[in-house]
């Protein structure tokens, strides 16, 4: 947030004598100032949760204030919950960037005020839209970063730098937010005023790119960045859908003209996770073992390597607890007591389905060598069967 959003929202505070809030058009929190009295329910959650609900905006916005020129009075809400506001919109152009509210139950707000204080919020739209416009520009300018035009790329990290948001030589790396849907959900606007202003995003349909500079190599730092984007994306989403939100953390790299390997990782990172659920939702590439080898070729070949025809036969021949017990008792290290145990049925039971899958892969599961060949393929087939990775971008 630019300091200058924090001072008008304090001058408009103290010329009308109310606790002022700035929120942006779609309602999340950027600038507040103090409040020392009682406050709404609607007030208080925006504050500890730095935005408000779809609800809230709904109710707000059917009064107008989306297009309004002039300051608006809202009333109270029929439960109680919203008390009566003079809402400000912040507006530069035409274009309405954000709202300032002050909530004014018994109107004890002096009017005469109001004038000069719409013309610092109309500064404050000047502001937003500056730092929207700054926004629309880096995020094509993170777009070259990560391509594999290396002039584009160059021209970006010189771009970049000379804005004086990431130096070069500074350690970076890339974190993909990848939604995973059948269905086609609508892009959640990220509230990027809460993520530290060194952090770049760009956003498309499913999918949202984040470069965050990590000094010292440190990934916690992405991770942090990583977990608090991923919160802001769900935010927005029906509960059902935000489990399927994820998100890839690639290796840090030494200079911002490296970062397209760490989104190579990162967006990786992510399409693993989307298939395998018990990794956890925001994962580093360096935490993938073994699913690290699907960067190593083209898909086909490395397909061809580890699905051996044993393992597709066991996949094939239609027996879910045959897949279920292999994957158990292989990832168990062959302990039938401990298999028996998660599976839930009786050691017996177990022996007689690993009878039955080496008859049917022609494997001797006695065997380290056949062990680790069924391991890896079973590990790797949800990610390069139909209804894996799919096709890599």
């Amino acid at each position: 947030m630019r300091p200058e959003l924090q001072d008008i929202v304090d001058e408009v505070s103290r010329l009308l004598g109310r606790p002022v809030t700035l929120e942006d058009r779609h309602f999340n929190l950027v600038a507040f100032c103090s409040h020392s009295e009682d406050i709404d329910a609607i007030r208080q959650d925006s504050i500890l949760l730095r935005r408000s609900p779809d609800t809230v905006r709904q109710w707000f916005e059917q009064f107008g204030i989306a297009t309004a020129d002039q300051p608006v009075r809202t009333p109270a809400s029929p439960d109680g919950r919203i008390l009566p506001r003079l809402c400000l919109p912040a507006r530069w152009k035409g274009v309405t960037y954000g709202y300032v509210w002050l909530i004014d139950e018994h109107r004890q707000i002096d009017e005469s005020r109001v004038p000069a204080a719409a013309a610092l919020v109309e500064r404050a739209g000047a502001l937003m839209a500056q730092q929207s416009r700054a926004r629309d520009t880096l995020e094509f300018t993170l777009r070259d970063l990560i391509s594999a035009d290396q002039d584009a790329v160059e021209e970006a990290a010189a771009e970049i730098a000379q804005q004086g948001i990431i130096r070069r030589g500074v350690p970076v790396c890339v974190a993909e937010l990848s939604l995973a849907t059948d269905s086609s959900a609508p892009t959640a606007p990220i509230n990027l005023w809460s993520l530290p202003r060194s952090v770049l995003a760009a956003t498309d349909q499913d999918h949202t790119t984040l470069l965050i500079p990590v000094p010292g190599h440190d990934l916690d730092v992405a991770r942090d960045v990583a977990r608090r984007a991923r919160a802001l994306y769900a935010e927005r989403l029906d509960p059902t859908l935000a489990q399927h939100l994820v998100v890839g953390i690639g290796t840090a790299r030494a200079d911002l003209a490296e970062a397209r390997a760490s989104w190579q990782e990162a967006r990786l990172a992510a399409r693993v996770a989307q298939s395998v659920s018990s990794l956890p939702r925001v994962v580093a590439w360096s935490e993938l073992g073994v699913y690290r080898l699907l960067s190593c070729g083209p898909e086909s070949a490395l397909t061809s390597a580890v699905l051996d025809p044993a393992v597709t036969r066991l996949l094939e021949h239609g027996d879910p607890e045959l897949v279920e017990t292999a994957n158990v008792y292989l990832r168990r290290a062959g302990n039938v007591q401990q298999s028996a145990a998660d599976l839930g049925v009786h050691r017996q039971t177990v022996y007689y389905r690993l009878q039955r899958i080496e008859q049917v892969t022609g494997l001797d599961l006695d065997s380290g060598s056949d062990r680790l060949l069924l391991h890896l393929g079973l590990t790797m087939a949800p990610l390069l069967t139909p209804g894996g990775l799919g096709h890599r971008r």
